[in-house]
């Protein structure tokens, strides 16, 4: 498992347009964490590449909230609870912040685009 980011930044290195220099280094920091527990890296704080703080925040959120073949999806209030419960742990307190004044607005987003349930 935790070898996927680093297959993933390898895939993606060789080209170095923005779009996918940004796309190598979301794969190799979308599960950095804030406190420096995360991986490949180990990174803390701001060491870890904005893109990478903001997928990770929004990988966990969809994660959670998302119907999976091991699990049922969490409410949006539970996956909120347990993002502002680990701020400044797992994710950038000033990211929170702005996750959840555009909260409503990511809950439209995801809804016009979840998946049906069968």
């Amino acid at each position: 498992m935790k070898t996927h980011a680093t297959i993933g930044g390898k895939l993606l290195d060789g080209d170095d347009s923005a779009l996918m220099r940004m796309a190598r280094e979301i794969a190799l920091a979308h599960h950095e964490k804030w406190d420096g527990s995360g991986y490949p890296g180990g990174l803390a704080g701001v060491a870890i590449p904005q893109s990478g703080r903001i997928a990770a925040l929004a990988d966990v959120f969809d994660a959670l909230t998302s119907v999976r073949p091991y699990k049922q999806a969490w409410t949006v209030e539970a996956a909120v609870d347990l993002i502002k419960d680990t701020r400044g742990k797992h994710f950038d307190p000033d990211l929170v912040e702005a996750f959840l004044g555009e909260l409503p607005a990511i809950v439209t987003i995801c809804e016009r685009f979840s998946e049906p349930t069968i």
